[in-house]
């Protein structure tokens, strides 16, 4: 009896012992934290920490509405921006499984419209090649409607191409994914937004989504852009926009670009590390499988020696010094998203800021650098 009281005594005082290590531990965590955002001026911070592919830790830090000082939260959601493209290309994954297309197929008799650069008018963009920014395509007209290059609609069609022939050179271009959720529509038979929900969001149990008007509005985050001239602030509302009169006339297959599958998808810290985790473990979680490890492995996997970019997931080791790192990061709005992962050691992070005074060095925001260094020094020793 004494034995086993004192067992039981041992026990309890190892585990008051680790709580007190791990309070510890996120004590500090939050406080270097803190000190990355006065650094750069941050208004609002949402961070999603993933360890031994589990979530191990969550927190909002500052401010959620600027103007009214409302505390940001866990259940708050983001226009994510740019790490939205990957929702459009897990779901290109999926029809490719279902037999619907594939990856050498011609992009413009995918999109139901000719797409050739006019300088190299026998040699065919493949869909592959506008999933990994590789199609000559670029963004020097704009991207919001798919008139500015469709030959029939704009006459300065050929300037949305570059001078170097399809497969031969690397562009970032969200045209690219905007035409890429056309796609979408055209084989599944399925509004973009609500493609991606039933098929994406849902079976992962994820509140999100590309339509402003299915969410509530009550958690969206207040974006805000930085001035450097007078150090302040504006917000930024065109972010959810709901584009009701544009949806009201949509034209399935063509109107895609209103619910923006380069950037539009709304969705919080916490939500977006649990689509994470499903990359992480090559298309599946928590025994719900979204894509094959094939194809999951193909978006990871870069395209060319000399680019970092895969299938709108793009590998780096230098956020974190000799750490390999997958993911992709966003910005639009004053807004700034990151999400990166270790598919082997299944480790990960989502960052996401609703404003900062932003710099940088090389391809990603000093802020978004520091932070990822941060959490990883304190949830990774």
């Amino acid at each position: 009896m004494i034995s086993s009281f004192f067992s039981k005594l041992i026990m309890i005082m190892v585990l008051l012992l680790q709580f007190g290590m791990a309070r510890a531990q996120q004590e500090g965590a939050e406080a270097d934290f803190e000190q990355v955002m006065n650094r750069f001026n941050a208004v609002g911070a949402a961070v999603a920490v993933v360890k031994a592919g589990k979530i191990i830790y969550t927190h909002s830090f500052g401010l959620k509405d600027l103007e009214h000082k409302t505390p940001l939260t866990d259940q708050d959601i983001f226009r994510i921006a740019s790490i939205s493209k990957s929702f459009s290309a897990t779901a290109i994954m999926q029809l490719i499984e279902a037999g619907k297309l594939s990856l050498n197929d011609d992009f413009g008799d995918l999109v139901g419209f000719k797409i050739r650069n006019p300088k190299f008018p026998d040699q065919k963009i493949t869909l592959k090649m506008a999933l990994s920014h590789t199609s000559g395509l670029n963004d020097s007209q704009g991207y919001l409607n798919l008139d500015l290059i469709n030959p029939d609609k704009n006459p300065d069609y050929a300037k949305c191409y570059n001078d170097y022939a399809p497969g031969k050179g690397y562009q970032y271009c969200n045209l690219n994914f905007n035409l890429i959720g056309t796609i979408i529509e055209k084989k599944s038979g399925e509004r973009f937004d609500q493609y991606i929900e039933k098929h994406i969001l849902k079976p992962l149990g994820l509140y999100g989504g590309y339509c402003v008007d299915s969410l509530d509005s009550n958690r969206f985050v207040k974006l805000y852009e930085y001035h450097t001239d007078t150090k302040s602030f504006t917000p930024s509302p065109a972010a959810y926009a709901p584009r009701r009169e544009e949806i009201s006339q949509y034209v399935m297959g063509y109107s895609t670009p209103i619910f923006s599958p380069t950037g539009g998808m709304k969705i919080s810290a916490t939500d977006l590390a649990k689509y994470m985790i499903m990359h992480m473990h090559y298309g599946q979680a928590d025994g719900v499988k979204i894509m094959s490890k094939k194809h999951s492995r193909l978006m990871q996997t870069k395209i060319t020696e000399d680019e970092e970019y895969g299938l709108a997931l793009r590998q780096t080791s230098n956020l974190i010094p000799g750490v390999k790192l997958i993911g992709h990061t966003g910005s639009a709005y004053g807004l700034y998203s990151t999400m990166f992962f270790n598919p082997e050691q299944k480790f990960g992070f989502v960052i996401i800021t609703n404003g900062i005074n932003a710099t940088y060095t090389g391809d990603f925001p000093d802020f978004s650098r520091a932070a990822l260094n941060s959490l990883y020094h304190y949830f990774m020793p």
